[in-house]
């Protein structure tokens, strides 16, 4: 009774009840006002003179006097009234009653229950009601679209638990609408349904009312939103504008909100998927017949009749090439000379590291820009740690050591001449020791020192058994590859040739 909410008329009749001599427990046990409420109500009546002869004060006039008394409705102060400024600010900024209800006894003490927060809250609320206002569009004019948490699916063949989403399109007019389950919130995957839902519907609207997820906005602003380059391109490919609500304000787009809830509510609930395909199919053979054909609460229409009779023809044609539905990515090249995309790696030339390129990302490709130069093209890749690799985008030493492989370096020696193809053999049958390098240094002596001297030195090196790099090297610098064949030998076992075994003889040169 406490929380009962009177009307005018009925204070008047009350106010008659008392001027007739009733009292205010027989006013309470006919049902009309409590005891506590008859008294403060008869305290007022008395002081404005409605007790005595004379019409009764209508309705406009009990009205101002109870607002002016503050006895509307006619209950003692509330508790919250002295924190009222504070409690309607958080009001407004949407934080909920229990959140209210302690921070009062957080910062104030505040010793009433939650019940009297909620009733104040209640009686601000009717001061100032929320008005809305329902927004007309035309036939073909707009398409709202959304996201919705979808079923978990396990796959029957593989197993595979795949958490899903709700991808919807209502066009506004018609309510007819486009539904898809899919795995993630992708750029990649927003693009591809709305390819999808333009093919469905046969045209395309001329605007489309959106949300502010991130794979189309990449700043929410009320005035200045940022549009997801991938999707303005979309958009402007196919012809439509981009319509972005405002950031926290989803019943902007409250019809494509409504069609989520259909399809959670009427289409999912005892259904069974044996895989994310049969889901979908299951989807769309429920779209075209029951979510098509039922009487739309509000259009009175159904909405595929709708779409078909007058929608279907007002829509944009589609355009003769499908658009392709690339994806666009910054991305930082790395110091080996590779950018990473969905796992996977592509190069770009060396003098790019360290610099931010765009990456388009489209179906079969993968294009890479500086500003608006194209720097570099691959084919996409499919699997994670796949790696596309051209070797002009190498630095130059890395690509000699690259290009310069074994097969290369014996080629090389078989010109310079025999000692320095046996030499090269020698060093890549090593079982332990990878001596790339080395054959590639052996190589590259015979730019400085000519192929004939180098020759000469790989004969000498490999005569004493020594066939390395350095010992090679060090004949070249000390010249001793131009010692005549008969002349002493030398012992180049050492790192390091030094001369004291310029005396020494072997054992036939002594006995003869």
């Amino acid at each position: 009774m406490s929380n009962r909410r009177f009307e005018m008329y009925q204070y008047r009749q009350i106010i008659y009840r008392i001027r007739s001599g009733e009292t205010d427990r027989a006013i309470a046990k006919a049902g009309l006002m409590g005891r506590r409420k008859t008294a403060v109500l008869r305290r007022i009546a008395q002081s404005e003179g409605w007790l005595n002869s004379g019409p009764l004060p209508d309705d406009v006039e009990i009205a101002a006097v109870l607002k002016q008394k503050k006895s509307v409705p006619l209950q003692g102060q509330s508790l919250v009234t002295p924190y009222a400024d504070e409690v309607r600010t958080w009001l407004k900024q949407g934080i909920n009653g229990t959140t209210i209800h302690q921070a009062l006894v957080r910062k104030y003490r505040f010793s009433g229950s939650y019940s009297s927060v909620r009733r104040f809250l209640a009686t601000v609320k009717e001061s100032t009601p929320e008005v809305t206002c329902v927004l007309d569009f035309k036939p073909g004019e707009a398409a709202q679209i959304d996201f919705g948490k979808g079923p978990t699916i396990i796959d029957v063949i593989t197993g595979e638990e795949i958490s899903t989403w709700f991808f919807v399109m209502t066009l506004a007019w018609s309510r007819h609408q486009y539904a898809e389950i899919v795995r993630n919130q992708k750029v990649a995957t927003w693009l591809g349904c709305h390819r999808r839902a333009f093919e469905f519907f046969g045209g395309i609207p001329q605007k489309a009312i959106i949300d502010n997820a991130k794979c189309a906005i990449t700043r929410a602003c009320f005035r200045d939103p940022v549009v997801q380059r991938s999707y303005a391109d979309f958009a402007l490919d196919c012809g439509f504008v981009i319509s972005p609500c405002p950031p926290a304000d989803p019943k902007k787009k409250g019809r494509v909100e409504s069609g989520v809830k259909y399809i959670k509510r009427n289409f999912l609930p005892l259904r069974e998927f044996r895989s994310l395909a049969d889901a979908n199919k299951q989807l769309r053979v429920w779209i075209l017949g029951q979510a098509g054909n039922r009487i739309h609460g509000t259009t009175k229409q159904k909405p595929l009749t709708a779409f078909v009779q007058t929608e279907k023809d007002l829509l944009k044609p589609l355009p003769d090439v499908p658009p392709e539905t690339a994806v666009w990515a910054k991305v930082k090249v790395h110091g080996n000379c590779h950018v990473q995309y969905e796992k996977a790696f592509y190069s770009v030339p060396f003098r790019l590291v360290r610099k931010v390129l765009w990456l388009k990302a489209g179906e079969t490709d993968i294009k890479l820009f500086l500003d608006l130069a194209l720097v570099a093209i691959h084919p996409r890749l499919a699997h994670p740690g796949d790696r596309s690799t051209i070797d002009g985008h190498m630095p130059p030493e890395a690509l000699a050591y690259k290009m310069q492989d074994p097969q290369w370096c014996l080629k090389q020696a078989e010109a310079i001449g025999p000692s320095c193809s046996r030499l090269i053999k020698v060093l890549f049958e090593d079982k332990v020791l990878d001596n790339l390098r080395a054959a590639q240094g052996v190589i590259h002596l015979g730019k400085k020192y000519g192929i004939s001297r180098l020759e000469a030195a790989c004969k000498r090196a490999m005569a004493f058994e020594n066939p390395r790099y350095r010992t090679v090297k060090t004949i070249l610098e000390k010249e001793l590859d131009q010692l005549p064949p008969e002349g002493e030998a030398v012992d180049f076992l050492s790192d390091v040739y030094t001369g004291k075994g310029r005396f020494l003889r072997d054992s036939h040169h002594l006995l003869n």
